[in-house]
């Protein structure tokens, strides 16, 4: 796919691991969770493939030096949205759809991601987002659709209304972006949050003020879209692989 370009997100700690290893570094079943990630990424043939690191970027930087991809720096660490700027000096001359997506993701299957491309190029859609619709939508930003697949907003659990909280579609955190739209609304995201960072999710909010058509597409299997942030969810990623072999 010529047309694709793949930035995967892997910069992070992982505080709540309880480790000073990059979050994408700890490994499942013997391998790091983020070669999980590349190997199912490169199956999408992409143009390029950046990986945004950060926190012992030196590590990953080593370990996947003959991997066929490149390497954007995000120092210091002010949120997804910065992440993905930080991969814009490497996509100066591609011009086609994006990929974003974290490197926590380790189940998320090759299907799922070129239905979510296929699906971003036949609505000509400025960005499409990947969601899952679970029975306990948790901690995890919730989907505010418009008519039909178009999404008004995403908006997080703490800023969620008694109303809002209801919903059960949520933010997976893998998108779909046409690359020009991207980086056009990056430029527009303000770090005005409690975190003081810069948030990949706001640039749906600002497509929809530009007029852009932005969409949801729903995973089929919302299990293989969730990301691991503590040792226990970890090693019931290694079940769930394992009881598959």
């Amino acid at each position: 796919m010529n047309d694709l370009a793949a930035i995967i997100l892997a910069a992070g700690k992982g505080t709540r691991m309880k480790s000073d290893l990059p979050k994408v570094f700890h490994e499942i079943l013997g391998e790091p969770m983020l070669s999980y990630v590349l190997k199912t990424v490169a199956k999408l043939g992409p143009a390029k493939t950046i990986v945004v690191v950060g926190h012992r970027r030196r590590l990953i930087m080593d370990y996947y030096k003959d991997w066929p991809v490149e390497f954007a720096v995000q120092s210091p660490q002010l949120g997804t949205g910065h992440a993905v700027m930080q991969a814009e000096p490497k996509l100066r001359e591609f011009s086609g759809q994006v990929l974003v997506l974290a490197g926590d993701v380790p189940l998320i299957s090759e299907q799922t991601m070129r239905q979510l491309v296929d699906f971003n190029a036949k609505n000509k859609a400025a960005a499409t987002d990947l969601t899952a619709v679970l029975p306990d939508a948790g901690n995890y930003g919730r989907i505010i659709r418009g008519s039909g697949d178009q999404i008004i907003r995403i908006v997080e659990k703490k800023d969620a209304s008694p109303e809002e909280l209801k919903i059960k579609e949520i933010n997976t955190g893998t998108f779909c972006f046409e690359k020009s739209a991207l980086f056009s609304a990056l430029k527009e995201v303000k770090a005005e949050n409690a975190q003081k960072e810069y948030y990949l999710t706001d640039t749906i909010h600002i497509l929809r003020k530009m007029g852009r058509p932005v969409f949801a597409f729903p995973a089929a299997n919302p299990a293989e879209t969730l990301g691991i942030n503590t040792k226990e969810e970890l090693v019931e990623i290694e079940k769930a692989l394992l009881s598959a072999k």
